[in-house]
């Protein structure tokens, strides 16, 4: 299964009113796997950026001065998403600004293009109703490490929420390099013998037994009894 986990920056909240895609993320997994066939993409969007928008990422007309259109690289960003099924926090805004774009220069819309979208916005609201679901908050409930986002970013912001979203769906506790070269090596995953090692067994004494039966009745609690470890 091939996977492209995408974020945008653009120049404001609106593609109705004009707004457009000033950057654009993208990593691939394959079978859940990063490969490093991932794209970035800074672009002139031949327009002003709003100042509420550069306080978000901190990209620049001057720094987008010498970049290339959207149209300029259309196609190969077309051809990269095909058949792929995209993971995008709050989809609709991406979509929204990728659609406009696309339709530009006669392509699109992007669900055409794709095999499907998963929104991890919606799949995070389903998961812990009535919490802070955004990039950070998510990166800080399920332990990824986002020291390095000062500013929103669509290459850094993509490849949090590739983690973000092994973590989300459980597959496993990080994500692993496919050391194939591409496709054709998908799967092929560098192993290490682990039989020299032993594992110590830690048992927990009676503070921390103490502690561990006082977060398992405050679960207990909040869950209004519906914890399974409670059932006789």
């Amino acid at each position: 299964m091939r996977q492209i986990v995408l974020d945008t920056e653009t120049t404001g909240l609106s593609p109705q009113d004009g707004d457009r895609i000033i950057e654009i993320g993208c990593v691939e997994l394959v079978n859940r796997q990063l490969t490093r066939n991932n794209r970035h993409y800074y672009l002139n969007p031949e327009r002003d950026i709003h100042e509420d928008a550069l306080r978000v990422h901190g990209i620049t007309l001057e720094f987008l001065a010498d970049k290339p259109r959207f149209a300029d690289i259309a196609a190969e960003l077309a051809d990269y998403l095909a058949g792929a099924e995209l993971i995008i926090h709050n989809a609709p805004f991406d979509l929204g600004f990728l659609d406009a774009e696309f339709a530009r220069v006669g392509l699109g819309p992007t669900r055409a293009l794709v095999a499907g979208v998963i929104d991890t916005l919606v799949l995070a609201k389903e998961m812990w109703p009535g919490k802070r679901n955004g990039l950070d908050a998510l990166c800080d409930r399920l332990g990824v490490d986002n020291s390095s986002r000062q500013l929103h970013g669509a290459l850094l912001d993509a490849e949090l929420l590739a983690d973000v979203y092994i973590r989300m769906t459980r597959g496993q506790e990080s994500l692993v390099i496919d050391l194939g070269g591409g496709p054709a090596g998908a799967g092929e995953l560098a192993r290490r013998d682990l039989s020299p090692f032993t594992l110590p067994v830690l048992e927990p004494d009676a503070e921390e037994l103490a502690a561990h039966e006082a977060l398992l009745a405050a679960l207990d609690q909040e869950s209004k009894g519906r914890t399974v470890w409670r059932r006789a």
